[in-house]
């Protein structure tokens, strides 16, 4: 969701929306309706985004691969192809593509025109060197990785052809390519070495890089040979703001405050009592863009005890009123979502009565599985071991009212006679709980666009944690919460516009998970 503010009129150049995510920020929307020469028309330079993400350790999408990353580079870097607000396929830096008929191969046609920053070509040389990039142990890729892992090579048959051949058909490479972990950018900024393109990564976006101050801010600069927008999307105006200033304020009172004393323009993951007052205020415009693919989720690992127990993963979901949760913490502004799919997959299926509110069945059921004792702190008990269940959260990734409804659970399990152990802990700390299986519990952010997101969360293959980077993909139990609470689900954001935005591209759930 974004919030923005009515305040001085912008004009502002487009920031291109991540493919995969769906990201257009809504400050292309800010016009004036005045006339000419009327007072306060004057179209402003800069645009400031607040944003609570955790910083970045690298801007290149490539290496690793999570969603602040995603957002950022959605400004700099650019995709082979984009969806469109159907969710259909449409042309980007590829304008055409056909699939062989054996569907192990497929060629892309490119923007004869494309160039990056950097004044080289957007040419199949570039988009074999991105996939080998993507590929390279080296670079330390999961989720852009994890997309094209079917490419077996790239041919460059010609400078604007890119030939593909994969290892077996995949009926989501299209929708892969979209994602901007898998964004194309210049050869010879890879070349530089990862540490000069972690810090500025080179692109044919509308923006460029152009200054990082840790903990503090990125400042991007307007590509003024920018021309390759996604089809349905205008390019930037002549009179587009040039610099946008990217902060970093974790913080969501002080990132509000900041909105509302024009400090910033945009910002994102507002509380939800701050979409209320946005939504009832003249000055504030709240923008509900949920995430695609999959929805924001509890998952439960089953790889080990004592979730191994298929009775013991449905007592403890039978257990957790999640509903009530969501109805006292997040105001109405995020609706439960009963799906493995966000709610703007188009083949998303809602199942409530597989995540009913029974605790009279959750007591039968650890009974049945031998659960039958407890101390005395009312803690269930199976020979002498007590039904301690793990859940490490960061405030990297579960925003304050996610953490809250995180404990209203704890609480209506533990009546059950679950032990539901909540540690706080900073990202990398919460990377090495989940690397090491240290977890029963674990809100889990990672998607893709489409439904193939399906088979890296379900699938028998991924019984092993994914590389550092994404949160692990072992087949888990899940509980959906709600369809637009997550910092990688659906994005909040007040920010401040005179006219209705334009368009954005989604994939998956961006009218949230």
């Amino acid at each position: 969701m974004i919030l923005e503010t009515h305040r001085t009129p912008v004009r502002t150049a487009w920031l291109a929306g991540a493919a995969a995510l769906t990201l257009v920020l809504p400050l292309a929307a800010c016009t004036s309706d005045s006339g000419p020469g009327d007072a306060g028309t004057a179209a402003r330079s800069t645009i400031v985004y607040a944003t609570g993400d955790a910083e970045p350790d690298c801007l290149d999408p490539h290496v690793g691969g999570n969603f602040p990353q995603a957002l950022l580079a959605t400004q700099v870097l650019e995709s082979l192809v984009s969806l469109d607000e159907s969710g259909a396929i449409v042309p980007w830096l590829a304008t055409s593509w056909e699939s062989g008929d054996d569907g192990l191969s497929w060629d892309f046609t490119l923007d004869e025109n494309a160039k990056f920053s950097d004044g080289t070509p957007v040419d199949a040389a570039a988009i074999k060197a991105n996939i080998e990039h993507l590929q390279d142990p080296e670079t330390a890729s999961s989720t852009g990785y994890l997309a094209v892992q079917q490419v077996a090579e790239v041919e460059v048959v010609s400078p604007t052809v890119a030939r593909f051949h994969l290892t077996r058909p995949d009926a989501a490479l299209l929708e892969s390519l979209a994602q901007p972990w898998t964004a194309i950018q210049s050869p010879a900024g890879i070349e530089r070495g990862m540490d000069a393109n972690c810090l500025a990564p080179i692109g044919s976006g509308p923006f460029a890089v152009a200054e990082w101050v840790k903990q503090d801010r990125i400042t991007l600069e307007r590509n003024p040979a920018y021309t390759t927008s996604p089809t349905g999307i205008d390019a930037p105006a002549a009179e587009a703001a040039t610099t946008v200033v990217w902060r970093f304020i974790p913080d969501a009172t002080t990132r509000f405050a900041a909105l509302q004393s024009g400090d910033v323009d945009v910002i994102d993951n507002p509380l939800p009592e701050q979409i209320t007052t946005a939504e009832q205020s003249d000055d504030l415009a709240h923008l509900d863009a949920p995430r695609p693919g999959a929805s924001n989720r509890i998952e439960l690992n089953s790889g080990q005890a004592p979730f191994d127990d298929i009775r013991v993963r449905q007592a403890f979901i039978a257990s957790t009123d999640v509903n009530a949760g969501i109805e006292s913490l997040f105001e109405g502004t995020a609706p439960r979502s009963y799906s493995a799919l966000s709610s703007v997959e188009p083949l998303a299926v809602q199942s409530p009565d597989a995540y009913a509110y029974d605790p009279e069945r959750a007591n039968e059921l650890l009974d049945e599985a031998g659960w039958t004792e407890r101390d005395e702190d009312g803690v269930r008990l199976k020979s002498g071991e007590r039904l301690t269940v793990r859940f490490p959260v960061t405030g990297a990734q579960s925003t304050q009212a996610e953490q809250a409804l995180f404990e209203q659970l704890q609480a209506g399990a533990g009546e059950i006679g679950f032990d539901v152990q909540i540690s706080l802990l900073d990202l990398g700390s919460w990377y090495g709980a989940l690397g090491a299986h240290e977890y029963e519990l674990v809100s889990a952010p990672y998607t893709k666009i489409g439904p193939d997101v399906l088979r890296f969360l379900f699938h028998s293959d991924a019984t092993v944690p994914a590389p550092p980077g994404t949160s692990p993909t072992t087949p888990w139990c899940r509980i959906r919460s709600s369809t637009s609470c997550s910092t990688r689900s659906a994005r909040s954001r007040i920010s401040r516009p005179a006219r209705r935005p334009r368009p954005r591209r989604r994939i998956g759930s961006r009218r949230r998970p």
